[in-house]
């Protein structure tokens, strides 16, 4: 059976780690520990080899075992269908992160091509009820991980809106210097948006196929005031009209950095914002494995799966259901928890692993 794994993993002063090696196979890792032993330090750690700021968000400089603040080193074997990559990310002196891939230095982008990966988090348990730049990430990171190259139209578009709002803030009016930027965010911006509409069909299909114990979720690409227009072409007029209005708020006010994600619970008809806690974490779940499904189904192989502390709110029958999902789709997924009772149904299809604390640092044991 063809698959997606990290077998090799080496963290040095890595957040609460000065020194960690794990060697594993392609079976899910169940990773447990008391609250403040470096756990989630594995997964952020695992989630630097896609591109992006990792599962954290956080910057390069944060990310250095302190006191000492050397700067961190990462190193894997990523191992997909048959090939091997060797991938090294890096941060010296508080430095943005390099990344060599196969011993070359390569762009955060490449990391895309190498493995794909989902993963859901703590912080993400407020999805529904927070704002909308939340719900733009979670859907452009599952987009991401169907089509590698929406990270770079993602960049493009940032970086060029970013130059036409200094203009707009400024009260430049030179028509010709808006429309050269306005062209690069009509192309950059109407891949994103198809890319997402893409992604969400995807979703949709995974769901609707999947036999599961998790609900399934409605979603919808909505637009704020000024709507996402349909192609390029049409973006690229809407924001030349758009101009003095963006001059007026100094921003731009139509694009797909403007696009919500709207999200039902199907079997209710409930949005996903009204239910209740444990309902929107069983979405959320839902979401994930069919974002993982859909890439096998794509791909020939499940992506990589990250679930921290996600063991934790749900009861036995579920938690059993979610393991027996994972191992069906014959995922590497990296969980955590606080005991290895968490992951007791599991038995032996997974390796188990033990994150302590010693002396101000953490230490990792394969059992």
């Amino acid at each position: 059976m063809a698959s997606l794994a990290l077998t090799k993993l080496a963290l040095s002063h890595f957040r609460s780690h000065k020194a960690a090696r794990l060697e594993v196979d392609a079976r899910p890792l169940a990773i447990f520990g008391s609250n403040g032993a470096g756990k989630t330090n594995i997964l952020e750690a695992v989630s630097l080899f896609s591109p992006g700021r990792g599962m954290r968000r956080a910057a390069a400089k944060d990310m250095a075992k302190r006191p000492e603040d050397l700067g961190w080193k990462l190193s894997g074997l990523v191992e997909s269908d048959g090939r091997r990559y060797e991938v090294e990310t890096s941060s010296i002196d508080g430095g943005s992160r390099a990344v060599r891939i196969d011993g070359k230095p390569a762009a955060q982008t490449s990391l895309g091509r190498v493995a794909r990966m989902v993963w859901l988090i703590p912080s993400m348990d407020r999805l529904w009820i927070e704002g909308a730049d939340g719900r733009r990430r979670f859907l452009d990171r599952m987009s991401m991980s169907f089509f590698p190259d929406h990270s770079d139209v993602s960049l493009e578009y940032e970086k060029a809106m970013r130059e036409r709002n200094r203009l707009l803030k400024a009260e430049v009016r030179d028509t010709h210097w808006y429309a050269a930027l306005e062209g690069q965010m009509a192309r950059s911006g109407a891949a994103i948006h198809n890319n997402r509409v893409a992604a969400l069909a995807r979703l949709k299909a995974a769901q609707d196929g999947a036999e599961t114990a998790f609900p399934s979720a409605e979603l919808e690409l909505v637009q704020s005031e000024g709507g996402m227009p349909e192609t390029e072409a049409d973006l690229a007029e809407a924001l030349a009209e758009s101009r003095f209005r963006d001059m007026a708020a100094g921003r731009a006010l139509v694009g797909p950095h403007r696009s919500d994600l709207y999200g039902v619970f199907a079997a209710k008809g409930v949005p996903a914002k009204d239910c209740s806690t444990g309902e929107q974490k069983a979405l959320l779940i839902s979401l994930i494995l069919a974002n993982a499904r859909g890439l096998k189904a794509e791909l020939g192989v499940s992506p990589i799966v990250l679930l921290d502390e996600v063991a934790a709110h749900l009861d036995a029958d579920r938690r059993a259901a979610l393991y027996d999902e994972i191992c069906a789709l014959g995922a590497q997924a990296w969980m955590t928890g606080t005991g290895p009772e968490l992951f007791a149904e599991l038995g032996d299809r997974a390796q188990h692993i033990e994150v302590r604390e010693e002396g101000g640092a953490s230490e990792v044991v394969l059992l």
